[in-house]
């Protein structure tokens, strides 16, 4: 994937007998009708009306043409299957081989158009949702896409996929075949609202395809897909191109005109970003998107970024910047206790990393739902202040009584004064120094663990981190292993602290369970990295799935943010307003650019 989206909404997830009144009334009264609409917003009204002809932030006169050369920094890939748990799935696969019932746009909160769906009908409680199938959608051998087809993706994806696709989809009571054009979803909860819209972004799967193959099993099988692009040419680990499907059966329509226009797209991997970076300066590929600060301040010179050649954008953005942090895996006993947590977060120096290593490119994040109004901030009043009481006696006092602030050195507030805070933390929590080793008082276990990284660069922000930690006598470790080994070992939750992302959309959900339910907490592969497990945090994150309005979910999620953080889960990084990207000057893109930011999947080459 080119970027990260809710994917960045693919997010979380009264059953039909309900409505059951007597034997001589259809199960589906009148009132429970719903007409078909050719889209849905998550609350209020979508912007595009029906039969619109493309979206805002595309250029509908785009030409086709041309190859997108791109970089992965990875190990190589091992599967065509991005669905399942086992193995690494080639980049784009699951974003250019398959189509979904549904297409979100990129300039509202969240709201979905018809792709494989023509229409879909969900009624005012949204307790069920029909979709109504496009009769000329294909797959592209030329078969039709149908009902069976959508049935046999839930079935499959809940049952042989991802872990994911189980919390995601949870709610999901019955899905019934109506007929070969129209599918219908009930559900176990009325409240929650986000669930047509996710169902719509579920990737639909030939049945005709696997019924005689191992869905988990395929290898390095090309799958049969419906999407714009098919597998071409590849390079089992190295390399993989997809080729524009000349024939693809959605190309005209509102949501896909403007957009796929390139008629090759290109992964090369790579084992190292320094070595990537270098190749992209020297022609290898077209598009880079920065991550490294320094990297963005001194290698983007010479003579073809002062020519044009090479066009060098820091691209504003309006999409929430989630969570960055070092994430504590509170499975590990050393970081069970919240106050060891929260003192070993006086050891991170920000001023002195953003100023020394990032040349003070960065903002301090205070809020896993960073850069949009769900932020919460100072302490909490009204609303959420009611939300957050029945809990009162289950939570940190702190919550009540105290913004969260991550531990500065601004000012007078040195690291000095940081660290006698942190040994002030960790004696309450009953460690001692003994024998200049930080040590239980009772047990005489030393406070010591490791942490993961996959990649290099990020060795110049860590051992500084380690180093102050030292100064307190805490024994750190930091391992430097392949992605492949990385991507094991968060699935089965080996590590004690990881640098992790939490990406979050501008409309949180269903996929809230994925990060902080209970209920995923031993599920292998599920993105509850910290092993947190809360019984507030399960109500709060119910609460989020169900809110009736866009302002009522504010309130509740600034609630579950308040949560998260007195629980010091994390020590907070940093975030950027903008996407830092350099690209070749063949590459065009429309004037103008979404809240969410850049998609490539709209730009173009000149002809």
């Amino acid at each position: 994937m080119t970027r990260t989206r809710k994917a960045s909404s693919l997010t979380s997830f009264l059953s039909a007998l309900a409505l059951i009144a007597t034997p001589l009334i259809s199960p589906f009264s009148v009132a429970d009708e719903a007409m078909p609409a050719h889209g849905i917003a998550m609350h209020g009204d979508t912007k595009y009306p029906a039969g619109f002809s493309h979206f805002d932030y595309v250029n509908p006169e785009a030409p086709k043409g041309g190859t997108l050369k791109m970089a992965v920094v990875a190990n190589g890939f091992d599967s065509f299957n991005p669905f399942d748990i086992r193995g690494v799935a080639a980049a784009g696969i699951s974003n250019y081989l398959y189509d979904t019932l549904l297409e979100s746009s990129d300039d509202e909160p969240f709201s979905a158009y018809g792709l494989i769906a023509e229409s879909l009908e969900t009624p005012e409680d949204r307790s069920y949702v029909v979709f109504n199938i496009r009769e000329q959608a294909r797959f592209h051998d030329g078969e039709a896409i149908t009902a069976e087809d959508v049935k046999f993706s839930f079935d499959t994806l809940t049952t042989q996929g991802h872990p994911f696709f189980r919390n995601y989809y949870a709610d999901v009571e019955t899905v019934t075949i109506e007929s070969p054009q129209r599918v219908r979803f009930d559900f176990k909860e009325t409240s929650n609202r986000e669930l047509p819209l996710i169902l719509g972004q579920m990737p639909i799967l030939p049945q005709h395809y696997w019924a005689d193959r191992e869905f988990g099993k395929n290898g390095l099988n090309p799958p049969l897909g419906s999407g714009p692009y098919r597998i071409g040419d590849f390079e089992a680990g190295r390399s993989i191109t997809y080729e524009r499907v000349d024939d693809y059966w959605a190309q005209d329509l509102g949501v896909r005109n403007g957009r796929f226009n390139f008629d090759q797209i290109t992964y090369d991997y790579y084992n190292d970003d320094t070595v990537a970076l270098e190749a992209f300066k020297a022609g290898s590929f077209d598009f880079r998107l920065e991550s490294s600060a320094k990297n963005w301040a001194t290698a983007y010179t010479g003579e073809r970024f002062e020519n044009g050649t090479i066009i060098k954008e820091a691209i504003e953005h309006h999409r929430p910047s989630g969570m960055q942090g070092f994430a504590f895996n509170t499975r590990r006993k050393v970081f069970s206790d919240p106050l060891v947590r929260e003192a070993l977060a006086y050891g991170f120096d920000f001023q002195w990393a953003n100023k020394n290593l990032f040349f003070d490119q960065y903002t301090r994040t205070d809020s896993y739902f960073e850069n949009s109004d769900l932020a919460s901030s100072g302490l909490p009043t009204g609303r959420e202040l009611e939300i957050l009481e029945p809990y009162r006696d289950q939570l940190p006092d702190d919550v009540f009584t105290e913004e969260y602030q991550p531990p500065t050195t601004e000012g007078q507030q040195g690291l000095r004064e940081n660290l006698r805070t942190a040994l002030g933390l960790l004696k309450s929590a009953g460690y001692i120094i003994r024998d200049g080793k930080m040590v239980h008082g009772e047990t005489g276990e030393p406070l010591a663990f490791e942490i993961l990284l996959f990649q290099k660069s990020f060795e110049r922000v860590v051992l500084p981190f380690k180093n102050n930690l030292g100064r307190l006598g805490i024994d750190v470790t930091v391992r430097l292993v392949d992605s492949n080994q990385y991507i094991q070992r968060l699935r089965e939750f080996d590590f004690d602290m990881i640098t992790q992302v939490f990406g979050q959309s501008d409309s949180p959900g269903n996929e809230q369970r994925e990060y902080w339910h209970s209920s995923t907490v031993d599920a292998k592969g599920s993105r509850n990295y910290m092993g947190v497990s809360d019984p507030v945090i399960d109500e709060l994150v119910n609460m989020v799935i169900q809110a009736p309005n866009r302002e009522e979910l504010v309130y509740r999620v600034r609630a579950l943010d308040r949560v998260l953080l007195h629980h010091y889960y994390v020590i907070p990084h940093w975030h950027l307003r903008s996407d830092r990207v350099a690209y070749w000057n063949h590459l065009q893109r429309p004037a103008e650019t979404p809240k969410n930011g850049i998609d490539l999947d709209n730009w173009w080459a000149k002809p």
